[in-house]
C-alpha cells in the first residue's frame, strides 16, 4: 500500500504542490476503520557506522568521537550497537551529561557506574577507592574508609580519577560511553583526557556530542587534538537519512506498509532527513488523523492547508497538547526534573493521585516521549523534546514545579546536592539553594574539580544576598583562575564591598573580609587598590595567623606601582613567628611564597633557603606545592641569569608533575620552558609551542598564557612580523609579571620605527619600578632600551644617571644577566660620545657576558653594534666579516628580521652575502609558500580562520599570520581581495592534495 499526501506547507507557511500525479483525484471510498497504532521506528541507514564501531572497539583501546546535530540519532546508534551481539561482547557502562545550569561534578561518569553496577562488595578494592565515597554514599558499607583530605585540588582530582580507573578495572569494564558531552562539566572532560592519555589506556572511550554546541574553550577539543601519538582515534559524523532510508524509516512505523516515493520525498524535504524530526512528524500526522484508508491505500485527509510545524519543538508541543491533562502534567514534571527520576519522585512532583499517574505514565511512554531505563527511572527520550516542553511551561508553574522537585529529591534515597541547588535556585528558595550549592562545591573540591566548585561558588557570591561570614568563607574558596569568564573578579569585589559597607562586623570579621577583598583585587590586577585594603586589614588580623602571613607575602611581592625594595622587604623581616596551630601544609606554602618573594627582591641569601626546601613528597598535596615552587624558582633563576640552575629547577618541577600526574601544572612548566628556550637560543619549534599555549582552550593559567604571549611576540618581532608581535606583546602586558618585559619589547620596536618619544613614554614607569626603587630583577630588559631611547633623544646626562643607578642596585656577580645588561648600557653610553674603538670593545665585552650565560640572541645584538662601531671608526676589514658572521648566526637562530637588517648594511658596503638556511621556514620572496596557498584556497570557500585552523590542525594565530603574509605578498588589503587575486592567478588547483608543509 502507499501513503500519499497532496499538499504540504512550503516556506513561510505557503502551500505548495507535490509532483504531478502524487495526489489522488476523483471520488474515493473512505475506510472509517480505526487507524493502526504507530510503532517505534526501526533502526535504518546506519550499517556503515555500526561496522565502524565494531572494528574500532574490536581493536581496543580506542577513543571514538561520535558527533552530529540534535536529533540525528547518536544515542540510537550507540545503544543499538551495544545491545547487538557485537556490542554485547564488551562490558560497557553508559552515562549521559545532564543539561543542568548548576554543574554536576563527574555526573555522567557517576550515573554510568551507578546504572551499570549494583554494588561493589567483593571487588577487593584498595584504599584508594575510599575517594569514591562522596560520590557513592549508597556504597558506604562496601567502600574503604575515606582517605585524608587533600588541600591541593590537582592531587585530589588525580586521586579520584585513579580510584575510578581501579573500579573500572575491577568491574572488567572495557567501554565507557558518555552521551551529550557538550554539556559535560570540566571534571568529566578532564577524566576523559586522563583516560585517553594514560598508558596503557584502561578502557575504550566513546563520546557523543553536538559540535555546534561546543564552546570555543571546551576541553573536548583537546580530546581529539592532543591525544598521544599512539592513540587509536576514530571520528564518526552522523549524516541525515537519504530519501530511500526515509521511506524505510517511516514504513517501519506504519506496520511495515509501503511508503510511496512522493511521500518519502515530501517528508525528507520537510525534515532534512533528521530521524527525530521524521518520527515526530509521522506521530503528529497520526495523532491528527491526517491519514485515512482510501481505495485500499493510505492517504491524507482532504484539507485545503496542512499545517506542518517547521521545527521539532512545534511538533512536540502540538503532540503534547493532544494528550490527556494528566499525561501533560507528568510530562511537565519530567521536563522540570530533567534528569532520570524514579516513580516516587515523579509522583511527588506531579501531585497527582497514584491511580492517575500510572495511566498517564503509560501514555507518555507509549507515545514515545518518555522512556524507562534499566533502573526503572523515567526521562525524556530526547533532550530536545524535554527542552521544548520545559520552555512551554508558564514561569509561575515552572517555579512551583521546581520547588516540589527540590523537596522530592531532598527526600529521596540518593539526593544530589547539584540537582537540589538547581531546583531550589529556580524555585527562588535562596537559603536552600545556598546550602546545597556550597555542599555541591565542597564535593567538587574534594573530587579535585575546582572549576565546577568555583563556578558554583561564584554564582552564589554574585547573585545571592549572603551574610558577611558566609560571603568571606565562600570567596576564600573560589579558585578564580578556573572560571571561564574573562573577568570573573568584580562580582566578588562588589559583594565584599557591599558587606563591608552595610553589615555590622566585628573588627576581626572586617579584617578578614578586607583581606579577602584586597587579595581578589590584586589577583584581578588592581594592585594598588588591593594593597590598600590588605594594609588596612593588617591592623586587626591576628599577627601569627595564616591570613596575616599571606598578607605580608602579598605586600612583599614587587608588583604594581613603584616602592623601594626595602619597603617590600620590611613586610617579611618584621613578621612574627607563626602560630603552632598552623598546619604543616600551610607552613610549607608560606615558606615557599616567602622565599620566592625574597628572590624577586634580589636577596641572594634566599637561594640557600630555596635549596633547603624539599624536592618532592609522597604526600600529593605537598608534592603539588613543591612542583609550583620549583617553577617559581625557575623563573627567579632566569631573571638572575642563572640558566643552569633554572634548567635544574625546571627538571625537578617536571619530574614531580609527571610522577604525580599533575596535569594542571603543565601550563606553568611549559611557559617556564619557553622562557628558558628563548633565553638560551633553543628556538626550534618554539613559535608553535608558545602559540599553542596562548590559544589553548582551557587548562592554562592566565599568567602562563601571558608569559607565552611575551615570547611569541619576541619571536615574531625577530622574524619581522611587527603587527602580530605588537598584538602578542599587548596581551602579555595585561599580566603584571610580564608587564615590564612587554614594555621593553614594545619600546624596542618603537625605536626601530624611529618613535623615540613613544619608547621613552612606555619605559618611564618600568624604570622607576626596577631601578629607582631597587627591584633590579625586573629591569634586565627595560634598562638597556631606556638608555638607548635617552641617547637617541640626546638626553645623555639622564642616560648616564640611569646606568649609574642600575649599577648601584645590582648585587654583584651572583646575578650574571643584569651584569650583562649593565655592560651593554655602558657600551651604549660610550657609543653616544662617538662610535669609537672603545665603544666597540665595550660592546664586545657585553656580547661575551651574554654569551657566557648563554644568551645568544642578546650576544648577537651586541656583536652587531660592536661591528657598526668598528665600521664607523673606519675598520671595515674587521667590521664587515664580523657583520657577515652575525648575519649568518641570526639566520641560523631564526631571527630573520635581524639577519635582513645586517645583510642590508653589508650590501650597502658592497659585501656579497650568500643565503644561509636558518631554523625558520624558507623564504619564498613574493611567492606564496605551499602552506599560504593552501590557506588561501580554503579561504576562497568562505571558511573562517578557526575553520581553516581546524582543517589544517594548526593554531588560529598561525592561520591569521599566513593570511596577512599572503595579502602582503599579493599586495591586497582584504580577505575578499586576496580570494579574488588567488583565483586570478590560478592558484586554486590541487584541492584534493594534502597541504605541503613549509620547511
Amino acid at each position: 500500500m502507499s501513503l500519499i499526501i497532496g499538499r504540504s506547507l512550503g516556506e513561510n507557511g505557503r502551500t505548495s504542490e507535490l509532483p504531478k500525479g502524487a495526489a489522488l483525484s476523483g471520488p474515493a471510498r473512505v475506510d472509517r476503520s480505526p487507524l493502526p497504532a504507530v510503532s517505534a521506528p526501526r533502526f535504518v541507514g546506519r550499517d556503515g557506522e555500526v561496522r565502524t564501531l565494531d572494528v574500532a572497539l574490536g581493536q581496543p583501546p580506542a577513543v571514538i568521537l561520535l558527533e552530529g546535530e540534535a536529533g540525528i540519532g547518536k544515542t540510537r546508534l550507540l545503544r543499538e550497537f551495544l545491545t547487538a551481539p557485537a556490542g554485547r561482547r564488551h562490558r560497557s557502562l553508559v552515562g549521559a551529561c545532564p543539561p543542568l545550569r548548576e554543574p554536576y561534578t563527574l555526573g555522567a561518569v557517576v550515573d554510568a557506574v551507578r546504572e551499570g553496577v549494583g554494588n561493589v562488595s567483593g571487588l577487593r578494592l584498595s584504599g584508594l577507592a575510599g575517594a569514591l565515597r562522596p560520590l557513592f554514599p549508597e556504597w558506604a558499607a562496601d567502600l574503604p574508609p575515606s582517605p585524608e583530605p587533600l588541600e591541593d585540588p590537582t592531587a585530589a582530582r588525580h586521586r579520584l580519577f585513579r580510584a575510578f580507573v581501579e573500579l573500572l578495572g575491577r568491574l572488567d569494564v572495557s567501554v565507557l560511553a558518555l552521551e551529550d558531552v557538550h554539556w559535560a562539566d570540566d571534571a568529566t572532560l578532564e577524566f576523559l583526557l586522563f583516560l585517553a592519555a594514560r598508558r596503557p589506556q584502561p578502557v575504550s572511550v566513546v563520546v557523543t556530542y553536538r559540535p555546534e554546541e561546543l564552546s570555543p574553550d571546551s576541553l573536548l577539543r583537546r580530546l581529539s587534538s592532543r591525544l598521544p601519538a599512539d592513540a587509536h582515534l576514530v571520528r564518526l559524523a552522523l549524516r541525515p537519512l537519504k530519501v530511500d532510508e526515509t521511506a524505510a524509516f517511516v514504513s517501519s512505523m506504519l506496520a511495515a506498509e509501503h511508503v510511496s516515493a512522493e511521500f518519502a520525498t515530501f517528508l525528507h524535504l520537510r525534515t532534512d532527513g533528521v530521524p527525530l524530526a521524521l518520527e515526530e512528524s509521522v506521530r503528529l500526522m497520526h495523532d491528527r488523523a491526517d491519514l485515512v484508508r482510501r481505495d485500499g491505500g493510505w492517504a491524507r485527509r482532504r484539507l485545503d492547508r496542512i499545517e506542518v510545524p517547521p521545527t521539532i519543538r512545534d511538533a512536540v508541543l502540538e503532540r503534547v497538547g493532544r494528550l490527556r491533562p494528566d499525561t501533560r502534567t507528568v510530562l511537565h514534571a519530567a521536563a522540570v526534573l530533567a534528569a532520570p527520576a524514579d516513580y516516587p519522585v515523579l509522583l511527588a512532583v506531579t501531585e497527582l493521585p497514584a491511580d492517575r499517574v500510572g495511566p498517564a505514565l503509560a501514555e507518555a511512554v507509549a507515545c514515545g516521549l518518555l522512556r524507562e531505563d534499566g533502573r526503572g527511572h523515567l526521562s525524556y527520550r530526547h533532550a530536545l523534546a524535554c527542552h521544548a516542553v520545559y520552555e512551554a511551561v508558564p514561569v509561575p508553574e515552572r517555579r512551583h514545579l521546581h520547588l516540589r522537585a527540590g523537596r522530592a529529591v531532598e527526600a529521596s534515597a540518593l539526593p544530589s546536592a547539584a540537582q537540589l541547588a538547581h531546583h531550589f535556585r529556580q524555585a527562588g528558595e535562596t537559603g536552600a539553594w545556598c546550602r546545597y550549592a556550597e555542599q555541591a562545591a565542597d564535593l567538587s573540591t574534594q573530587s579535585g574539580d575546582v572549576a565546577t566548585a568555583a563556578l558554583l561558588l561564584h554564582n552564589l557570591v554574585s547573585t545571592a544576598a549572603l551574610p558577611a561570614d558566609a560571603l568571606v568563607r565562600l570567596v576564600a574558596k573560589i579558585h578564580f583562575q578556573s572560571l571561564p569568564d574573562a573577568d570573573p573578579y568584580w562580582a566578588a569585589v562588589d559583594a565584599l564591598r557591599s558587606a563591608l559597607r552595610s553589615a555590622t562586623l566585628t573588627p576581626h570579621q572586617e579584617a578578614v573580609a578586607r583581606f579577602q577583598l584586597g587579595r581578589v583585587l590584586m589577583v584581578a590586577g588592581a594592585m594598588e587598590e588591593g594593597r590598600r585594603e590588605i594594609e588596612r586589614a593588617m591592623t586587626a588580623l591576628a599577627p601569627d595567623s595564616v591570613e596575616a602571613a599571606r598578607a605580608r607575602t602579598l605586600l612583599a611581592l614587587p608588583l604594581g606601582a613603584a616602592r623601594p625594595a626595602a619597603a617590600h622587604l620590611r613586610w617579611l623581616r618584621e613578621a612574627p613567628p607563626l602560630a603552632p596551630s598552623i598546619a604543616s601544609y600551610e607552613r610549607l606554602r608560606l615558606r615557599q611564597e616567602r622565599t620566592f618573594a625574597l628572590l624577586m627582591l634580589g636577596e641572594e641569601s634566599a637561594w640557600a633557603e630555596a635549596r633547603r626546601l624539599p624536592d618532592d613528597s609522597d604526600d600529593p598535596p605537598r608534592a603539588g606545592l613543591i612542583a609550583i615552587s620549583h617553577t617559581n624558582f625557575t623563573e627567579a633563576a632566569l631573571r638572575w641569569g642563572r640558566y643552569e640552575e633554572a634548567r635544574s629547577w625546571l627538571a625537578k618541577a617536571r619530574k614531580v608533575a609527571d610522577s604525580h600526574q599533575f596535569q594542571g601544572l603543565l601550563g606553568a612548566i611549559a611557559s617556564s620552558q619557553a622562557r628558558l628556550d628563548w633565553c638560551t637560543g633553543a628556538w626550534d619549534g618554539l613559535t608553535e609551542r608558545v602559540d599553542a599555549l596562548v590559544e589553548i582552550d582551557g587548562g592554562v593559567w592566565r599568567k602562563d598564557q601571558c608569559e607565552a604571549a611575551l615570547f611569541a611576540g619576541l619571536l615574531q618581532a625577530a622574524a619581522g612580523d611587527r603587527e602580530q608581535a605588537v598584538q602578542r606583546l599587548l596581551l602579555a602586558g595585561r599580566d603584571d609579571q610580564q608587564r615590564i618585559e612587554a614594555a621593553a619589547a614594545l619600546a624596542t620596536l618603537y625605536l626601530h620605527d624611529g618613535l623615540i618619544d613613544d619608547a621613552l613614554k612606555i619605559t618611564a614607569d618600568p624604570v622607576e619600578v626596577t631601578v629607582r626603587h631597587g627591584i633590579w630583577t625586573r629591569g634586565i630588559q627595560v634598562v638597556p632600551v631606556r638608555v638607548d631611547a635617552l641617547v637617541a633623544a640626546g638626553r645623555l646626562d639622564e642616560a648616564a644617571d640611569l646606568v649609574a643607578a642600575f649599577h648601584r642596585a645590582l648585587p654583584g656577580t651572583a646575578a650574571p644577566a643584569p651584569q650583562a645588561a649593565l655592560e651593554l648600557c655602558r657600551a651604549m653610553l660610550a657609543e653616544a660620545h662617538g662610535p669609537t674603538e672603545q665603544a666597540a670593545a665595550l660592546f664586545a665585552r657585553a656580547a661575551a657576558a651574554w654569551q657566557a650565560l648563554p644568551c645568544p640572541y642578546e650576544a648577537l645584538l651586541a656583536r652587531e653594534r660592536q661591528a657598526r662601531c668598528l665600521a664607523a671608526a673606519g675598520q671595515h676589514g674587521t667590521a664587515l666579516p664580523l657583520l657577515a658572521d652575525v648575519a649568518r648566526q641570526f639566520t641560523l637562530l631564526g631571527a630573520r628580521n635581524d639577519a635582513d637588517r645586517v645583510t642590508r648594511t653589508l650590501h650597502e658596503h658592497g659585501w656579497q652575502t650568500t643565503t644561509t638556511r636558518g631554523r625558520g621556514r624558507p623564504g619564498y620572496g613574493d611567492q606564496l609558500s605551499p602552506r599560504e596557498r593552501e590557506v588561501a584556497r580554503l579561504l576562497i570557500g568562505g571558511r573562517t580562520n578557526r575553520q581553516i585552523a581546524d582543517t589544517l590542525t594548526v593554531s588560529v594565530q598561525t592561520v591569521a599570520s599566513q593570511v596577512r603574509s599572503a595579502m602582503r605578498k599579493l599586495r591586497v588589503d582584504s580577505r575578499t581581495a586576496l580570494a579574488i587575486r588567488v583565483v586570478e592567478l590560478g592558484l586554486t588547483g590541487d584541492e584534493g592534495r594534502p597541504p605541503a608543509r613549509d620547511r
